[in-house]
C-alpha cells in the first residue's frame, strides 16, 4: 500500500470558530478545558488569536488578549505551532498602522507565545505586505503570506480568477518578502471547487519546490468540503478545520467531517484519530453549552456568493443587529452588498474590507442608496488602504470624496499612516500618561489598536457582553436588566429595565425621546436618528447657530461613527439626548428652530 501524503491540520476552533459563531465573544476560562482536550487528542497546530479575536476581548469580554495567549501557550506546551491572523499594514486593527505600530505588533505577538503569523491584505496589494512581512520575520516569527480569494457576484469580471491569483502570487515571489509558507484564504467560502483546483495547480508549478501551500475556507456557501478535496488533489500541504459546535455553517468544515470525507484516500489528515477527536469535540460542546448559538451561525446560505459575506463577519454583524433591534433588515443588507462589491473595486470580502462592505450596504438600506458613505468604504475607494484590484466606480469615488471631504490618493497606505501623529508611539504614550495608565509596550498597542475602548479596558471600566442562555429571561419571567426596544401597534418604545425592579421605565414614546431638557418654544424641525445606536459625542449646544451639513452629534452604531447633521441652516433649539444614551431608529435626538 502506497504511503499516504501527510496533510498538516490547523485547528481553528479557538479563533475562527469562536469568531464565526459567537462574534469572538467567548471567555477564556470557559474554553481552556477544551484546549486541554485538543492537546490530549494529538492536535499540535492551533489558530489561537489575532484578527478580530484581538479586539473582541477588549470590546466585549473585559479580558486581555496577551494574557489569553500566554495561558494558551502554557496549556499546549512549548512545541505547539500557535498561529495568529494579521491584516498587513492593519495588523489587528481596522485602520492602517504606522511602521512603529506594525513593528510593535510583531514584537508583542512574538513575546506572547505566537509561532506563526498568517499575514494577508484584503486588496491583494503586495505593497501592504512588504513591511509587515519583513517585521514578522525580523522578530523571529514564521511568516505565512496570503493570497485572498472569493468568487465575484455573477456577471462581474476583472479579478478573482486564476489569472488574477497568478499575477498576485508572482508579485509576492518577485517582491523579496521573506515567507515560510503561502496560504490561499477564502473567508467567504465562495470560490468554486474547480477554481480552487486550478489555482493550487498553478501555484504548485510557480513556487519553489518544497514550498508549504495551504487553503483556508469557510462552509458559509456550502462548498468547503468540495473545495478542500479539490485542493488536496491539486497538491495542497495543509488545510484548516474546526471542532463542533463551532464548525460548519459560517465556520470551517468539521474535523470529523473531513476525516470521513478522506476515508480510503491517499491523504493522512494530521495523523488524527477519530475516537480521540470525538472525545475532544464532546469537551468543546460541554465548554460552550451555555452560550447562545445564533441560528444563522449553523446555516449554509446559497445567497452568500451574491454578496459575499465572510463567515467570520456574518455572525458578528447579525449579533450587532440584534443588539440594535434591526435584525429584520439583514436580508436587505445582504442583497445590497452585491452592488457595494461591484462598485467598490473588488477588494476581497475579508476583514476589514468585508466590514466596509457591510457598513456601506447597511447605510444604503437604512438611509437610502449612497446617501451616506461609511468612512472605511469611502477611504477604500479613494485609495487610502492601497490599490483595489480594479478601479472603483468613478461615480462612487466622486460621492466618497464629497461626503468625506478627501481627495483620492495613490500614496502607499503605510506612508500615509506614518504621517498621522495619532498613529505614533509618542502619541499613545502621551495618551496613556494623561489617563494615569502605565506605558508598557502592551498597553501602548492595546490603546492604539482599540482606541477609546482600549483605554476604557486599561482603566478597568470595560464591561462583559456575552450571550449565555443562563442569563436570558425564561418564559414567564420579568425581562432581564438592560435596554430594549418594544414595538406596540407599530410604535417604538425604548425601555430601560433595572435588575430586581418590578417597574419598567419608558424613555421614549412613539419613537421620540421623552423631553429631558427644557421645553422647546414654538415650532421646530425634528432631527431624528437614522440608525439605532448610542450617543458617542454631542457636538452642538442648544442656542448655537449651525449651517446646513454641520454635525449636531455623533452616534456609534455597528462599529461606525454616524454623524447626525443639520438639515438646514438655523439654531439648535434643543438636544434631546445625553452622551452614552441608547437611541432607536427614528428617535428625535435634537430640534432645530
Amino acid at each position: 500500500m502506497a504511503k499516504k501524503k501527510f496533510i498538516d491540520i490547523m485547528d481553528t476552533t479557538f479563533r475562527d470558530g469562536f469568531q464565526s459563531v459567537f462574534g469572538g465573544r467567548v471567555l477564556m476560562d470557559d474554553f481552556f478545558p477544551a484546549v486541554e482536550a485538543a492537546k490530549e487528542a494529538g492536535i499540535t497546530h492551533f489558530k489561537f488569536g489575532g484578527g478580530a479575536r484581538f479586539q473582541s476581548l477588549y470590546f466585549y469580554l473585559n479580558e486581555d488578549a496577551f494574557t489569553m495567549m500566554d495561558r494558551f501557550r502554557e496549556i499546549v506546551g512549548p512545541d505547539a505551532n500557535l498561529q495568529t491572523l494579521a491584516r498587513g499594514v492593519n495588523t489587528v486593527m481596522l485602520d492602517t498602522g504606522s511602521r512603529e505600530l506594525v513593528d510593535l505588533h510583531a514584537k508583542m505577538f512574538k513575546k506572547h507565545g505566537t509561532t506563526t503569523i498568517r499575514n494577508f491584505d484584503a486588496l491583494n496589494d503586495v505593497e501592504n505586505l512588504k513591511y509587515s512581512g519583513e517585521r514578522i520575520s525580523h522578530h523571529g516569527l514564521k511568516h505565512e503570506i496570503v493570497v485572498t480569494m472569493m468568487d465575484l457576484p455573477p456577471g462581474c469580471t476583472g479579478a478573482h480568477d486564476v489569472k488574477f491569483y497568478e499575477k498576485t502570487l508572482r508579485e509576492i515571489l518577485d517582491s523579496g518578502i521573506p515567507y515560510d509558507s503561502i496560504c490561499f484564504k477564502d473567508a467567504s467560502g465562495t470560490s468554486s471547487p474547480t477554481k480552487v483546483y486550478e489555482t493550487i495547480k498553478m501555484a504548485r508549478k510557480l513556487v519553489p519546490e518544497g514550498t508549504h501551500l495551504r487553503l483556508h475556507t469557510h462552509e458559509t456557501a456550502g462548498v468547503s468540503v468540495a473545495a478542500y478535496l479539490s485542493a488536496l488533489e491539486a497538491g495542497i500541504d495543509g488545510i484548516d478545520m474546526a471542532a463542533a459546535p463551532v464548525s460548519g455553517g459560517t465556520s470551517q468544515p468539521d474535523i470529523l467531517t473531513m476525516l470521513h470525507a478522506t476515508k480510503g484516500s491517499k491523504f493522512d489528515l494530521g495523523g488524527l484519530d477519530i475516537e480521540k477527536i470525538l472525545t475532544y469535540e464532546k469537551e468543546v460542546q460541554r465548554s460552550l453549552e451555555d452560550y447562545f448559538m445564533p441560528p444563522e451561525a449553523t446555516m449554509v446560505s446559497p445567497l452568500i456568493p451574491f454578496s459575499p459575506m465572510p463567515g467570520g463577519a456574518l455572525t458578528a454583524n447579525t449579533q450587532m443587529m440584534r443588539d440594535n433591534n434591526i435584525l429584520d433588515r439583514f436580508p436587505d443588507v445582504i442583497d445590497a452588498m452585491r452592488e457595494v462589491v461591484e462598485r467598490g473595486g473588488y477588494g476581497t470580502s475579508v476583514t476589514p474590507v468585508s466590514q466596509f462592505y457591510f457598513q456601506q450596504a447597511l447605510n444604503n438600506v437604512m438611509q437610502g442608496p449612497w446617501k451616506a458613505i461609511a468612512p472605511g468604504y469611502g477611504k477604500m475607494v479613494l485609495g487610502y488602504f492601497g490599490k483595489t484590484p480594479v478601479a472603483p466606480d468613478p461615480e462612487i469615488v466622486k460621492i466618497a470624496a464629497e461626503k468625506l471631504k478627501l481627495e483620492p490618493t495613490t500614496e502607499n497606505a503605510i506612508d500615509l499612516a506614518d504621517k498621522d501623529e495619532t498613529k505614533s508611539l509618542a502619541y499613545w504614550k502621551t495618551k496613556l500618561v494623561s489617563e494615569n495608565i502605565e506605558t508598557t509596550d502592551e498597553n501602548i498597542f492595546i490603546a492604539a489598536a482599540c482606541q477609546e475602548k482600549g483605554i476604557t479596558f486599561l482603566k478597568g471600566e470595560a464591561e462583559v457582553n456575552v450571550r449565555k442562555k443562563s442569563d436570558m429571561p425564561t418564559e414567564g419571567s420579568l425581562m432581564s436588566s438592560g435596554s430594549y426596544t418594544v414595538v406596540v401597534n407599530g410604535e417604538k418604545f425604548s425601555v430601560q429595565v433595572a435588575e430586581g425592579d418590578a417597574d419598567i421605565q419608558v424613555t421614549a414614546v412613539n419613537g421620540e425621546a421623552l423631553q429631558t431638557t427644557a421645553p422647546t418654544l414654538g415650532d421646530g424641525e425634528d432631527i431624528k436618528a437614522l440608525l439605532p445606536g448610542s450617543v458617542w459625542k454631542i457636538v452642538a449646544n442648544p442656542g448655537q447657530s449651525v449651517q446646513e451639513g454641520d454635525v449636531i452629534l455623533i452616534l456609534e452604531s455597528m462599529k461606525m461613527e454616524i454623524d447626525v447633521i443639520a438639515p438646514r441652516g438655523g439654531v439648535v433649539q434643543s438636544i434631546n439626548v445625553a452622551t452614552n444614551d441608547t437611541v432607536v431608529e427614528g428617535q428625535v435626538v435634537a430640534v432645530m428652530a
